[in-house]
């Protein structure tokens, strides 16, 4: 006999960035909370809103994204949206093989190829339907980065005018609606008060936390923080003869505070292992070793600096030495060798700027407080920003040198530097400056290359190879 009133319960994840340490916990909490709902005759599903994946952790890396997949399904996962660490440090290919093996949904709206069609492992929502008849709509949407997208043969569209037509299309077939949103938490404020229709927003990209949720209006706001922290629970009643629902209420467990099992800490090092075995190829010979300077240019950042200029035939690089975790030894370099050298999923980019913004931009760089500064997001894995380096560029009586060459007021040159830096937080002129970001390659990719091309350039016998 179908009840009058039935209960929903929504677990959700966000932001977990390959942090796998209390993934065991998590993915024993959730199977768990679903057995336990279904005993009890309760409709219940287990959502991730992306950012699940981050190729800093060498288990993603080694299989691009593939063995975070086969974590979700293990756990039980139901439907998952993308974050940007899915959307755009992946290239075209990898995304569109991602998902191939996936036992969940992955539900998105506002990401399509140039054609206009949504990608095939996409669906731009979902109706469940529980045993008592209840339907659950589910829409999500990612944020946007239209140059990123559209280096790597995506078409981005702006997510509120994307969900507004979805919530339109499914609204009158749906009893409860559900939006899986990596958007940030301002416009999840944003999206409740436009899309009035929409009965919870799980949220992500901005690592907030809602420990009881937040209201805007009529509508629940729940996020869990980042890195496997925090599971979120949505429960919800609902009248199925007044069409109506009764309660919503949001919670969070903390995850540290869940039951461990005694191969945990076994599990989550067998990931890191078995990434790392992934990661063990050869990619150049390295002739000397080069250590990491934090503070001061080194031989390491003038390698760095020469493949940047190198790969991208720009005229001069600016870029910090704090973006290197580790230093080069000599010998065998392999793939593990450069992604714990360079973690980071960041992008060069070209920068196109005259000889008065190179002047600014340069002496911008001298700021003393830079380099102890803390960096926290943009692609950063590191900790400090460390010393700015100038590579081919200098100050000399005041007159800024490209190699030898004094740097004329009006002349247009090519500047290679970080992603990280073109979004203006530390260096304004650079985000509304003509740009062109080079992907899907990131910069250990740069590194891989500029170290096979010096080696196909030396002839063998001049190399003692170890």
């Amino acid at each position: 006999m179908k009840k009058d009133i039935v209960s929903l319960h929504i677990y959700h994840t966000n932001d977990l960035h390959s942090h796998f340490d209390n993934w065991p916990k998590i993915s024993r909490y959730v199977t768990g909370e679903k057995e336990r709902h279904k005993a009890f005759g309760e409709a219940c599903f287990v959502f991730d809103i992306g950012d699940h994946i981050d190729r800093s952790h060498p288990y993603t890396e080694g299989t691009r994204g593939k063995g975070n997949v086969a974590l979700l399904n293990s756990a039980g996962y139901d439907a998952v949206t993308i974050g940007n660490n899915e959307g755009i440090t992946l290239s075209k290919n990898a995304l569109n093989t991602l998902y191939e093996g996936a036992a969940f949904d992955v539900i998105l709206c506002n990401l399509e190829e140039p054609d206009g069609t949504f990608p095939k492992w996409v669906k731009p929502y979902r109706i469940y339907e529980t045993t008592d008849g209840l339907r659950v709509g589910v829409v999500g949407a990612t944020a946007m980065y239209p140059p990123f997208y559209s280096r790597l043969g995506w078409a981005i569209t702006e997510p509120h005018a994307a969900l507004k037509k979805v919530v339109a299309e499914i609204q009158e077939q749906t009893d409860i609606l559900i939006c899986l949103s990596h958007l940030g938490v301002h416009e999840d404020r944003k999206l409740a008060v436009e899309i009035e229709e929409i009965d919870v927003i799980l949220g992500a990209h901005t690592h907030h936390l809602f420990t009881e949720g937040e209201w805007v209006g009529d509508t629940l706001l729940a996020a869990t923080g980042k890195f496997g922290m925090y599971v979120g629970h949505v429960r919800l009643e609902y009248d199925m003869a007044k069409k109506r629902i009764l309660q919503k209420e949001a919670s969070v467990v903390r995850c540290d505070l869940l039951d461990s099992g005694p191969k945990d800490i076994d599990m989550a090092n067998e990931l890191m292992d078995r990434g790392k075995k992934t990661l063990d190829e050869k990619v150049f010979y390295n002739i000397e070793t080069m250590p990491q300077d934090l503070f001061g240019p080194s031989q390491l950042a003038s390698f760095f600096g020469e493949a940047l200029i190198a790969y991208t035939e720009a005229d001069c690089a600016l870029f910090n030495a704090g973006i290197f975790l580790s230093g080069l030894q000599k010998g065998w370099v392999t793939k593990g060798d450069l992604h714990a050298l360079l973690p980071h999923p960041i992008n060069p980019c070209v920068v196109m700027l005259n000889g008065g913004e190179l002047r600014a931009l340069y002496e911008l760089s001298l700021n003393e407080q830079l380099p102890g500064t803390e960096v926290r997001g943009l692609g950063f894995r590191g900790s400090l920003m460390g010393a700015m380096i100038h590579q081919r560029l200098r100050m000399e009586d005041e007159t800024v040198l490209i190699g030898n060459e004094k740097v004329k007021e009006d002349m247009i040159y090519r500047l290679v530097t970080l992603d990280m830096f073109t979004f203006g937080y530390f260096f304004p002129l650079l985000k509304d400056a003509p740009k062109e970001y080079i992907m899907p390659e990131l910069i250990r990719d740069v590194v891989a290359w500029y170290g096979k091309h010096l080696l196909d350039e030396t002839e063998t016998g001049d190399i003692q190879m170890e």
